[in-house]
């Protein structure tokens, strides 16, 4: 399994330093509008709603490239967004974003029917009002939770259908809950987690994935799998492999590092396939 290692998809969280949503207004227009952003990591799960408007408009990623900048340079990240705006299953136009850490810019919207692009920024929040919660919208439902203040999780199906369920919290009140929009059974849907530190030193972090079928149109808690030849009792750092279809987790226990790799068998069971120990890692 060592070759796997060079394979793994480094998980990028969806926390974003401005919280959720963005709320975005028009640049220079003689009657200025105002919008709302929701996304998650890589702009999955996003959508806007307009100012005074109830309706939702889905986002479609058109694409997201990370752009890393080696470390010796000390420049942060780049994240870059393109979204189709989708109406009526028709793109109705094209949202564009930069992300640096913090900093939201080069955003804008061009409209498909005439080729308008409109400019926006980010509006002054001061003394707008928020609901506190982080939604996406994924696969028709919509997902809301919160990273900092409680352990809620609401799903609201296309159908009317709810689902509630309550997710793991940080002890540490400086601590986050992170989310991650990725298809962990290799079945080409997304899926949803949620990580928390884990409860000691706070080296790794502890995963809770709901997994999405498309038949039942529902998001199922992924029941863990059997942890008797392991070598950590938990799914934790839970990274992909889109080649291999296996699930690499990791803990730390001393010096060492430990990591178990699982696979998805004919039933969709996440069974243990074999484990590593990398010690100094």
């Amino acid at each position: 399994m060592k070759k796997l290692l060079l394979l793994f998809i480094t998980v990028i969280y969806s926390t974003f330093l401005h919280g959720q949503p963005l709320t975005l207004k028009s640049v220079d227009e003689t009657k200025e509008f105002r919008l709302k952003l929701y996304y998650g990591n890589e702009g999955k799960g996003a959508f806007v709603q307009y100012e005074g408007k109830k309706e939702i408009i889905p986002l479609r990623v058109n694409s997201y490239i990370l752009n890393t900048i080696p470390e010796k340079t000390g420049q942060p990240d780049r994240h870059y967004f393109v979204w189709d705006e989708i109406v009526d299953g028709k793109v109705n136009g094209i949202y564009k974003m930069l992300q640096i850490q913090n900093l939201i810019t080069d955003v804008s919207y061009t409209r498909s029917k005439d080729g308008k692009k409109f400019e926006l920024e980010l509006a002054d929040e001061e003394n707008e009002k928020s609901d506190g919660d982080d939604k996406y919208l994924l696969h028709g439902a919509m997902i809301s939770f919160n990273h900092f203040y409680n352990n809620k999780l609401l799903i609201e199906y296309p159908d009317g259908k709810k689902m509630n369920a309550e997710l793991p919290f940080p002890d540490s009140p400086d601590a986050a809950q992170q989310s991650i929009i990725r298809d962990y059974n290799f079945d080409g849907y997304d899926d949803l987690a949620f990580t928390i530190p884990d409860a000691g030193m706070g080296v790794y972090s502890t995963f809770t994935i709901y997994l999405y079928h498309p038949k039942k149109k529902r998001f199922e808690k992924l029941t863990e799998p059997d942890y008797s030849n392991s070598a950590c009792s938990c799914l934790c750092d839970v990274l992909v492999s889109n080649e291999e279809k296996v699930l690499r987790t990791g803990c730390r226990g001393g010096v060492s590092w430990h990591h178990d790799f699982y696979r998805f068998d004919k039933n969709g069971v996440l069974r243990w396939v074999s484990s590593e120990e990398n010690r100094g890692e």
